[in-house]
């Protein structure tokens, strides 16, 4: 019996000090994660709303899709955040759209696309996602899917389609 419990009680005891290094180490990097998290979040509003000086939340009701709207603070335009299912996954981006109702700029924050193809639509240096700088409501729909990547592509317009309507909604509202 003493063989049986022995090394369980150590296997136990060092799940227990593994786990409790493991919180602390936790509870001690949360806050950096956070802050470096939200530095990134505001890095990438300001490089899709390029005239804003900062930006304020809006709080409405959003489309599914747009999981934050932001309102530059001088009105130059608004960015939302998006949330998309793409062929691999997830896809979050960031789209800004100036007061004339134009795409700024968008950008993917993260994404499980196939390397290859499917990331040929979210990579930030692809000419999918720059084709729809300057695209309105009535015109992103001309943008043509990539080649093989159609799921990605689809899911990439939905999500600015999410963008225009969110756009239409706080429009309206303010």
């Amino acid at each position: 019996m003493k063989e049986i419990v022995k090394p369980i009680a150590v296997l136990a005891g060092i799940c227990l000090a593994v786990t409790a290094l493991l919180a602390y180490i936790n509870m001690i990097t949360a806050p950096v994660i956070a802050k470096a998290e939200e530095e990134s979040k505001l890095q990438a509003m300001t490089e899709v709303l390029a005239e804003a000086d900062g930006f304020d939340p809006i709080e409405a009701e959003l489309p599914e899709g747009v999981t934050e709207a932001f309102k530059a603070k001088n009105g130059t335009g608004y960015v939302f955040m998006l949330s998309t299912k793409g062929y691999g996954g997830e896809i979050k981006l960031v789209c800004g759209i100036k007061a004339d109702g134009s795409i700024e700029q968008t950008k993917t924050l993260s994404h499980s696309e196939t390397s290859g193809i499917g990331s040929r639509v979210v990579d930030n240096d692809s000419d999918y996602r720059k084709g729809y700088q300057g695209k309105t409501a009535d015109s992103y729909d001309s943008v043509d899917a990539v080649t093989g990547a159609t799921i990605s592509s689809k899911a990439y317009k939905k999500a600015i389609a999410s963008a225009f309507e969110a756009y239409e909604t706080v429009k309206e509202a303010q």
